[in-house]
């Protein structure tokens, strides 16, 4: 099914930090931006599979995705580019799919040899650096390249992550940042 996202994340970094090295490492700046997120059950209460309507700043998409695992290639999607947020968002809810949150985060991206470097900060939860690449050992390698603790690489979603800091983000409707 779909594309397999081969992606892993450092979590509680020191932004300023990180920074600095992805820099010295040659990474390029490509964006800071606001993301905006819906998120809809395929199927009321089924776990590990969800639609995403995502405005990036730039571009809005509709996925599905799907985790399989919590490994470097546990992830899979089907993306397409849409033209609105809000409308498509109004033509899910005409389907019958009701948006069971909204989500914000925050994300600078960095291309680092080919790989998809994201540091994402979240409401209420330390910021996290997000690695992905065209293969786990993409992924890997940028990981030690970067100086990162080979304890510290974790595939765990966004969900996951917020367990880990005693968080239930299922049960927030509205994940946002204050004014």
């Amino acid at each position: 099914m779909g594309s397999t996202e081969f992606e892993a994340r450092a979590l509680n970094i020191d932004v300023e930090a990180i920074t600095t090295t992805i820099k010295q490492r040659g990474g390029v700046h490509v964006a800071d931006r606001l993301m905006r997120r819906y998120v809809y059950d395929v199927v009321p209460g089924e776990q590990g599979r969800w639609i995403r309507l995502r405005h990036t700043g730039s571009e809005v998409t509709l996925c599905v995705k799907h985790i399989t695992s919590d490994a470097i290639d546990g992830t899979h999607e089907e993306e397409v580019t849409v033209s609105s947020f809000e409308d498509t968002n109004t033509l899910l809810q005409l389907m019958g799919f009701t948006a069971k949150a909204y989500q914000e985060n925050r994300r600078t991206s960095y291309v680092l040899d080919g790989v998809r470097l994201e540091i994402d900060e979240w409401p209420l939860i330390p910021p996290y650096l997000e690695i992905e690449g065209d293969s786990v050992e993409d992924v890997t390698a940028t990981f030690k390249m970067l100086g990162l603790a080979p304890d510290g690489l974790t595939a765990v979603n966004t969900i996951g992550i917020y367990a880990q800091y005693g968080i239930d983000l299922e049960q927030i409707k509205e994940l946002r940042f204050p004014d």
